[in-house]
């Protein structure tokens, strides 16, 4: 019989880590029943599964689960928190809580996140990650102050522009720059009329011909005298 309750918790541990996304093992004695009350309400308003668990079992099923783990976690008395990422993560926060830290009478041993076996001091800054809560006035905040700095850029972009064309304007204008788009245009200078055809040149009388010179008939020489 005592091992059919031993094997039924067993496989109720194994179902615990396979089932949650983390898990919180802390060193848990010594309280009054008002102060445990108080921690598991806690815990319950954050969605955590918590309860006492056997050393001897516990460290055999996390050794199944592939985590290694040193025996000294396993001294004096066990409890697990376990859950999603989000419970494991209040977990560590109600554990770190200013009231239960000052009783002394609760301690951090381990845990396991992300499929991950942490350490007690790694457990213990499960507690300084945000919440979902927390997050989203983060988010909010963020947004909200963009937005401000957005409205507060925009309106100061027509005074500076304004400044600018002041300096300018105060420096001699703007030289080789475009004209402002307030300052009017310059009219453009009115185009000429079209210069006058020049009367065509008078053709030239084709030139005259010079006569032909007339064949002067060449004086015959005179005979000579015999």
């Amino acid at each position: 019989m005592p091992n059919v309750i031993t094997e039924l918790l067993v496989k109720d541990l194994e179902k615990n880590f396979e089932e949650s996304e983390g898990a919180v093992l802390v060193n848990y004695a010594g309280l009054t029943v008002k102060e445990d009350s108080e921690i598991r309400n806690n815990l319950a308003e954050k969605g955590v599964e918590f309860r006492m668990v056997r050393n001897k079992l516990c460290k055999r099923v996390m050794a199944e689960q592939g985590f290694e783990v040193a025996d000294e976690l396993f001294i004096g008395n066990t409890a697990i928190a376990w859950g999603d990422a989000e419970a494991t993560i209040g977990a560590a926060k109600v554990f770190t809580e200013k009231e239960v830290k000052k009783a002394g009478k609760v301690t951090i041993k381990g845990g396991v996140f992300e499929g991950r076996f942490l350490g007690d001091a790694e457990a213990t800054a499960l507690a300084d990650i945000p919440d979902k809560d927390t997050l989203r006035a983060m988010l909010l905040s963020a947004l909200s102050g963009s937005a401000r700095g957005l409205v507060q850029i925009l309106a100061g972009v027509p005074g500076g522009m304004a400044r600018v064309i002041q300096a300018n304007a105060d420096q001699g204008g703007f030289s080789g720059e475009a004209a402002p788009a307030d300052a009017p245009a310059e009219e453009a200078p009115a185009e000429e009329a079209p210069a006058e055809e020049a009367p065509a040149e008078e053709e030239a009388p084709a030139e005259e011909e010079a006569p032909a010179e007339e064949d002067t008939p060449e004086e015959e020489a005179p005979a000579e005298e015999e």
